[in-house]
């Protein structure tokens, strides 16, 4: 048996039993979040797949419908992803009709990202479903509990990269 695992021949051994709450690390809740976002997003990939797009596809849909106007910059901010990830999907969204670019009124190098009726259309779609299910989970909430909830997710977010 090696010392260090526990082990015939240099094997670890398998663990039978669960991981447990230990140190504070509250695995009930981290599960739930596991779940919640694989069913949160399972009807928008659905939706998306169709059209051969995925999750990046939906977020850059979601944010140009919320914030028509935006510029590649602020779009790159607030996704935190790198310029070339967004230039790939950016393309097809463009190439689609679901996205405009154009060029900024005061600086033609600027280029600001707005949704076309097709692409309202389709971050509608995205939403609807999305937002049925939120519902669901709030029915016969409070007020208080959906500002607690908010306020929870809020608080989630990395104070670093939060807008």
């Amino acid at each position: 048996m090696s010392r260090q695992t526990g082990s015939k021949a240099g094997k670890p051994e398998p663990l039978a039993t669960p991981m447990e709450d230990t140190g504070g690390i509250d695995f009930e809740i981290i599960e739930l979040f596991f779940f919640a976002y694989r069913d949160f997003v399972s009807d928008p990939d659905a939706i998306l797949e169709k059209s051969g797009f995925g999750r990046a596809h939906h977020r850059v849909v979601h944010f140009v419908n919320r914030n028509p106007g935006m510029t590649v910059a602020d779009l790159l901010d607030t996704l935190k992803i790198t310029k070339q990830s967004l230039a790939r999907v950016l393309k097809q969204l463009i190439e689609s009709g679901y996205i405009r670019q154009v060029a900024g009124p005061e600086d033609r190098r600027q280029r600001k990202l707005y949704p076309t009726k097709s692409g309202r259309e389709l971050a509608l779609a995205l939403a609807e479903p999305q937002s049925r299910r939120i519902e669901r989970a709030f029915e016969g909430a409070s007020p208080q509990v959906r500002e607690g909830v908010k306020a929870f997710l809020s608080g989630m977010r990395d104070r670093k990269k939060a807008d």
